[in-house]
């Protein structure tokens, strides 16, 4: 069975060495030589292999094979380092001193966020001593927000020499990789600007299509505002379309999330399937005639780039655009194609024109679904025979919810940390009627030049998403909707999967080795899982937190942990959500009932913590009270000095309400009294582990 789905799809084994370069080389950081040379060996064996006889070729053919998959391994290492924006010569990192003046051009129009306008620029050139030196790379630039915005757009190019900063991660345990994140963007620093630190330069750089992208996009959502009424409508009409999230309202995303109707705000795959779905349907009429085939493949294809662009042309479009692009080509244009062999030339494509993609969540689930849909979806939908239309038109709603299901729940509950319980009553409604609400959001943009068909249309798409909006969030407010705080690990997602597919084959097909595989596949879970919990119930650690402007500190023992900290943090649940439920849900525990935020001295097993957060009055004395511990917190008054001659301490933290400005002078202070201090502005998380 096993050669039978290798011979039919055998872009699957050239996808996996391709992937299997791309991990190898991002863990490992080998040298350009090693991809360089195994590349050119590689294809010297298959050169020799090619030229021999043919009793030799048979003889070599396990050699040739092997050649040929190394050989995309090592494709798939070199893909890896030329998109690493950081071994390119020219990249700003080897050649910005602070100082420098930098010439940038801005990548997109400005987005208004709460305290300043922010956007995406290009690196241009560093200027020194009226010497011009070209640079790469992209960076994050945040202008201060003043009574009028700045007089700054797509293609606008500026001077300033405001220090970069490198893009850090916050470095709390669990949290999202952020500088990851962007690097794999090509994005590697930023800066905050104000009026007086940049100059508008007259020339720019401007790309027809990027400018009629952006000015396609903001037609758009002039248009979604003018004729669907209610901003939390109007602001899910703009992400459903064309993805654009700032003007959707966060309590009304975290329902979607928790409820796994997340994937209808993300455009995605989903959206492009429904077109996909549509437009095969509409052109049906060209399959009766071969002549017409190839009519039927170039509408379908315009029409998916059309709504590519008119999406914004996002990464995770494109992703889609691509995937479906190939899907019809090889279904549309060659009957006998596999469709598993049309996914993995899919995919092998997307990684080729950029690698990075591998770890993209979207990139993911979208393949993962479209894939439990193709091998799930009959056998789910045989389950019941119906023989009303409408029924069986509902049943097979449900019968792709399920089949999606079954891929991407590992997947999921390893990244959202979460798994919905309701997802099928939540997916039976929010598909089929975002379905709706998505072809009506086209038909609106297509006749709003009809100013009564137009509010007719608006009103609908206002009731559609008002409907689906209430009924999402009931659910969500039902106390068993979600199962949060789950953390699984890399290899028990893998296995997880095994489980899966093993046990569903075991079903469909009754043999006893897919059975096999499931139950070790289980068992094989479950012995990591019991592992991780029996772990979790003997640590016992202090933790730090790295949250700009606030106090946050968690001490742990077994499964349990008392906060000390800002109270804020205990009713904010998006600052709490970012930057302290990751480590929570990773350590698996849960609050003290009798928890005091305001506690300043106390003990972590043999470890005596104090924290000063306040001024205070110190009592010289011969003896010295000895801290293993002491945090300095918010802004107190005070010097270093004069805490040595009360204490006697063995390490110090700083944490991230503390000003920069007076984080530094204490680190200065401690580096010269010979104090191991810690600054989790800078460093990251403090962890303090007892033993």
């Amino acid at each position: 069975m096993a050669a039978q789905f290798w011979h039919k799809a055998p872009f699957t084994r050239l996808l996996l060495a391709l992937m299997c370069g791309i991990l190898l080389q991002w863990h490992l950081q080998l040298p350009l030589n090693y991809s360089l040379g195994g590349l050119v060996a590689c294809l010297l064996i298959i050169g020799v292999y090619s030229f021999s006889s043919i009793r030799l070729r048979y003889l070599l053919s396990v050699v040739n094979g092997m050649a040929v998959l190394l050989l995309l391994v090592c494709m798939g290492a070199l893909l890896i380092w030329l998109k690493d924006i950081r071994n390119n010569k020219a990249w700003v990192g080897q050649k910005y001193k602070q100082g420098d003046n930098i010439i940038a051009v801005l990548q997109e129009p400005l987005v208004e966020k709460a305290n300043s306008y922010k956007a995406v620029a290009r690196f241009v050139a560093i200027t020194k001593n009226d010497s011009v030196d070209k640079a790469t790379g992209d960076l994050i630039l945040y202008f201060k927000k003043d009574s009028l915005p700045p007089l700054l757009k797509y293609g606008s190019q500026i001077i300033f020499s405001k220090n970069l900063q490198e893009i850090k991660n916050s470095g709390n345990p669990g949290s999202f990789d952020y500088k990851r994140y962007s690097l794999f963007q090509g994005i590697t620093h930023q800066a905050y600007l104000t009026k007086e630190d940049y100059e508008l330069l007259p020339q720019g750089e401007q790309d027809w299509l990027k400018e009629f992208i952006f000015s396609t996009r903001s037609w758009v959502i002039s248009t979604l505002k003018k004729y669907i009424p209610g901003d939390k409508e109007s602001g899910l009409a703009e992400a459903l379309l064309i993805g654009y999230k700032d003007d959707l309202d966060k309590n009304l995303v975290q329902s979607y999330s928790n409820t796994g109707v997340v994937h209808i705000i993300a455009i995605s795959g989903l959206h492009l399937g429904i077109i996909y779905w549509l437009l095969l349907l509409i052109t049906k009429p060209l399959k009766r005639h071969k002549n017409l085939v190839w009519l039927r493949l170039l509408l379908t294809i315009s029409a998916l780039w059309a709504f590519t662009l008119l999406a914004g042309a996002q990464p995770s479009v494109l992703r889609s655009a691509i995937m479906f692009t190939i899907i019809a080509i090889g279904q549309l244009a060659s009957r006998r194609t596999s469709i598993y062999n049309t996914m993995a030339l899919s995919a092998f494509v997307l990684l080729c024109i950029n690698p990075f993609w591998l770890w993209d969540v979207g990139f993911q689930l979208s393949y993962t679904a479209v894939l439990s849909i193709i091998v799930f979806f009959r056998p789910v939908y045989n389950w019941f025979y119906l023989p009303n239309k409408i029924v069986d038109f509902f049943w097979s709603l449900t019968a792709v919810t399920i089949s999606a299901q079954l891929l991407t729940l590992p997947i999921s509950i390893y990244h959202f940390h979460q798994m919905p319980f309701l997802f099928l009553f939540t997916n039976f409604i929010a598909v089929p009627l975002s379905s709706l609400i998505l072809i009506g959001e086209i038909l609106l943009c297509a006749f709003n030049f009809i100013q009564p068909v137009a509010t007719l249309i608006g009103t609908l798409i206002h009731q559609g998403i008002y409907i689906m909006n209430y009924y999402i969030e009931g659910l969500d407010a039902v106390p068993f909707s979600v199962w949060n705080g789950l953390s699984i690990s890399v290899p028990q997602m893998i296995l997880l999967l095994f489980f899966v597919v093993a046990a569903c084959y075991w079903l469909m097909e009754a043999r006893k080795y897919f059975g096999w595989i499931a139950g070790l596949s289980l068992c094989a879970f479950m012995l990591l899982r019991s592992a991780s919990f029996a772990e979790a119930y003997r640590q016992q650690q202090l933790i730090v937190y790295n949250v700009p402007k606030h106090p946050a500190i968690d001490v742990i023992n077994g499964r349990r942990y008392s906060f000390i900290g800002d109270s804020t943090l205990v009713y904010d649940d998006f600052i709490r959500n970012f930057h302290l439920q990751p480590s929570r849900i990773m350590h698996r525990i849960s609050l003290w009932p009798d928890n005091d935020p305001a506690i300043k001295s106390f003990q972590v097993g043999a470890k005596q913590v104090l924290i000063i957060d306040e001024d205070l009055l110190y009592k010289e004395g011969s003896i010295k009270q000895e801290i293993d511990l002491l945090v300095l917190s918010r802004n107190p008054k005070l010097y270093i000095s004069t805490l040595t001659k009360s204490f006697a301490i063995k390490q110090m933290v700083i944490d991230g309400s503390v000003p920069q400005w007076k984080a530094a002078l204490w680190q200065k202070d401690c580096d010269s009294l010979k104090i191991p201090c810690y600054n989790v502005s800078e460093r990251g998380a403090f962890v303090m582990k007892v033993q």
